[in-house]
């Protein structure tokens, strides 16, 4: 299962189970979960199994962390993104580039892997995006409107929920499978239709779309 596109970093410590989630996480996306041993992993990392399991009890242990990682540095860099005097349309491609990252070197095959062979971890992906949408949608929607880029009648907890269930739908393994897509490019495509419809004419305008 070849990487798409680069990793982006994500946030670690430098201790022995930052590197541990690091290697594991350029594993598992070049190999997938089916296809990830821990015998590999303590080869990749140099150390014994028994001080990978002082640090993490089981494989999906490490998965979860590496879950667990992405979504709290999605909230830094998108906060981070968002606290800048930038105009709306420079903030809102930066925070499409930071979540468009995080999708661009997942692959239809490594999502399928882990639906069939991890599914609890699989819905663990969709937590993160239920608890980082509202943030980020809240941060952005409200700036948009606040700069006359998006329409002031929007209802942002509706928007949200709606959005969640559009990401999650376009992520199923079946639905990529059918489109052919990559999930960055079904993030890509969805987005466009979806902010279409919230922006205003001057937000379209000096969006990318305009």
């Amino acid at each position: 299962m070849p990487d798409p596109s680069p990793l982006p970093p994500i946030d670690l410590d430098d201790g022995p189970a930052g590197r541990i989630i690091a290697t594991t996480r350029e594993l598992l996306l070049r190999d997938g979960y089916s296809g990830l041993t821990m015998d590999q992993l303590a080869f990749a990392l140099g150390m014994s199994k028994k001080t990978i399991y002082i640090h993490f009890p089981s494989k999906d242990a490490i998965v979860s962390a590496i879950i667990a990682a992405t979504g709290a540095t999605i909230r830094r860099q998108v906060q981070a993104a968002m606290s800048k005097g930038d105009a709306f349309p420079v903030k809102f491609e930066a925070v499409l580039g930071i979540i468009g990252a995080q999708f661009g070197p997942l692959g239809p095959n490594f999502l399928d892997d882990l639906h069939r062979h991890a599914p609890a971890l699989a819905r663990e992906i969709d937590t993160l995006k239920e608890n980082n949408i509202p943030i980020v949608f809240n941060l952005l929607l409200r700036e948009g409107i606040a700069e006359g880029m998006v329409r002031p009648d929007t209802d942002i907890p509706f928007v949200t929920a709606y959005w969640i269930q559009i990401i999650k739908g376009v992520h199923d393994p079946a639905v990529l499978a059918q489109t052919g897509l990559t999930p960055r490019a079904a993030f890509d495509k969805s987005i466009e239709l979806f902010f279409r419809g919230l922006l205003t004419d001057k937000g379209r305008k000096a969006s990318r779309w305009g």
